[in-house]
């Protein structure tokens, strides 16, 4: 069965970093385009960034880049969030969600191209 779980979440103050992980277990994830969705309180969902099975295509939300950077360890079957320069407007519950490529998926980055989501982690940025 396959199954996606997030770590790494917690509080952190503005201007400090966070590390997310998404573990993915009972399939090979090479094979996965791996996007990262947060969603605040009282807010839509939003993408935040993804990255193809080879690690070689990225895409990030503007109100991330710069600051985000995502990354994959295949070998360990888990992809990573790294989160730097945080603001208390990066606040939100972060999930990472796999979906099989079609092209163009990592351009368009929608969150119904991704049919298996982890349960979430939560990130709060606050002084």
């Amino acid at each position: 069965q396959l199954q996606l779980v997030e770590s790494g979440g917690g509080l952190v103050q503005p201007g400090g970093s966070l590390r997310l992980s998404c573990a993915a277990s009972g399939f090979n994830l090479d094979y996965y385009v791996i996007g990262w969705f947060r969603q605040a309180p009282g807010k839509e969902r939003e993408g935040v960034s993804c990255i193809s099975g080879s690690g070689g295509s990225t895409n990030y939300a503007d109100s991330v880049k710069g600051r985000f950077t995502i990354s994959r360890d295949n070998a360990k079957n888990t992809v990573y969030l790294q989160m730097n320069s945080l603001k208390p407007e990066d606040t939100a519950v972060y999930y990472c969600a796999a979906g099989a490529y079609r092209y163009p998926i990592i351009t368009t980055f929608r969150a119904a191209d991704f049919g298996s989501w982890g349960p979430g982690t939560q990130v709060t940025v606050s002084s």
